[in-house]
């Protein structure tokens, strides 16, 4: 059984709590918070305990879960693998690529287990999306289109809204949609990248990101920091032989459309809910079991590693209005 200690008492802090009270072999000790205080409130209602110092939390854990700002997620790595700690560690891995290196270099050579919570992978009907894509369903991808965002999001101190912290919607939000477009499509070879991030505007951002994948397809991802009626997800992927879309405002929301010989078309819901499990959850399993398995988790340190280098490749583009070429391409 796995002691385990979070960090940060936030709103994720709190998802991954909840998760870790239902998983048998785990045992949630307690949480680190900046605001002790607040800590203090909220580790009782998982059954755990505020602990004042992250050095006292390392002492008493096997694992941490790190649920903080992008910008604190470097020296807590470090500290945690300094003491031989496993590490689940929230989306952006990083802020830039050398802070992901440095993270990747420690833990390696510590011995310890780090894996970058890129959650999507566990949502059913993205991984389900992803199986078709591998199965056929839709022939040879052509096109892929995801859409995400919702209200401007408040934290703690604002940080969202300084960029430099938090990498605005690109890196903070559709890095989601980055990683699971190279884990089901591959690599990505062009970034190209219009927004708003750098217009000075008052909490509201928007970008409409181009990647060309190796493959051939292509990709648009839009962020959304600017849309009040509230959250939602959507994708279409489009190829030869037909076309998969989700949208989340709807219960059943996957749906495949195959065509015929005859050049009609045609299409079945899925019948899935998206909710049938707890994404977090699986994916907090996922890396627990693969921690007491001795086994490397699906998701690597490096898959975190690209998802902010294609991240950072959107947001040059969008400074800039150049075409961004991965992988040394001139």
């Amino acid at each position: 059984m796995l002691r385990v200690g979070i960090v940060g008492a936030g709103t994720m802090g709190r998802t991954h709590a909840a998760a870790y009270t239902t998983l048998p072999n785990t045992q949630l000790v307690g949480f680190f918070d900046a605001d002790h205080a607040f800590a203090q409130r909220v580790a009782p209602q998982f059954g755990a305990k505020a602990v004042d110092s992250y050095d006292k939390l390392l002492q008493e854990v096997d694992m941490v879960d790190i649920c903080t700002p992008t910008p604190t997620h470097l020296d807590l790595v470090l500290r945690a693998a300094s003491a031989g700690k496993h590490i689940l560690c929230e989306k952006p891995l990083g802020r830039t690529l050398e802070q992901c290196e440095q993270m990747i270099e420690a833990t390696t050579k510590a011995g310890v287990t780090l894996m970058p919570a890129q959650v999507l992978r566990f949502f059913p009907e993205f991984k389900q999306a992803r199986d078709l894509v591998l199965a056929g369903a839709v022939g040879k991808p052509a096109a892929i289109r995801t859409r995400r965002g919702g209200p401007y999001p408040r934290a703690a101190n604002d940080w969202y809204a300084d960029f430099e912290q938090s990498g605005g919607p690109i890196l903070d939000m559709v890095i989601h949609d980055f990683d699971w477009l190279r884990w089901t499509f591959g690599e990505v070879e062009r970034v190209y990248a219009k927004a708003l991030t750098f217009k000075n505007l008052d909490h509201i951002d928007y970008a409409l990101i181009t990647l060309r994948l190796q493959s051939g397809a292509i990709a648009h991802v839009e962020a959304n920091w600017a849309d009040p009626s509230g959250f939602k997800v959507d994708f279409e992927i489009a190829g030869d032989a037909g076309m998969i879309a989700f949208d989340s405002r709807f219960a059943m929301p996957l749906f495949v459309a195959k065509s015929d010989a005859g050049g009609g078309g045609g299409g079945v819901a899925v019948p899935e809910s998206p909710l049938a499990e707890d994404p977090y959850m699986l994916e907090i399993q996922h890396f627990v079991d693969s921690v007491e398995a001795g086994k490397q988790p699906s998701i690597t340190a490096e898959d975190g590693m690209k998802a902010v280098e294609i991240a950072l490749a959107a947001i040059e583009s969008a400074r800039t209005g150049k075409v961004i070429r991965l992988g040394g391409g001139a």
